[in-house]
């Protein structure tokens, strides 16, 4: 069993799908890692992919997440008026 890197929390369970593992924890962080890793494997992953970063990976799904809903496919789909120059994803 391994920790979030962002809070300690426990992780809770283990889905695997169509050949990828995703790892759940208490606080409903979900990263995706290789089915054949062992623990420490683990462990090291998500220190060096997501622990580094600590909050800032967060802030950086979260301003995705606001330019598609704001600016993207998501945008139109709401009825938002189109802005000269905007892209068409986030």
């Amino acid at each position: 069993m391994v920790i979030c890197p962002f809070c300690g929390a426990e992780e809770t369970a283990r889905i695997d799908l169509e050949g990828h593992r995703f790892l759940v924890f208490a606080c409903m962080f979900t990263p995706q890692v290789d089915p054949a890793w062992d623990e420490p494997t683990i462990t090291a992953h998500l220190t060096r992919e997501f622990g580094q970063d600590g909050s800032a990976y967060f802030r950086r799904a979260c301003d995705r997440l606001h330019l598609y809903v704001t600016r993207g496919p998501a945008a139109k789909e709401l009825g938002a008026p189109a802005e000269p120059g905007a892209p068409d994803s986030g």
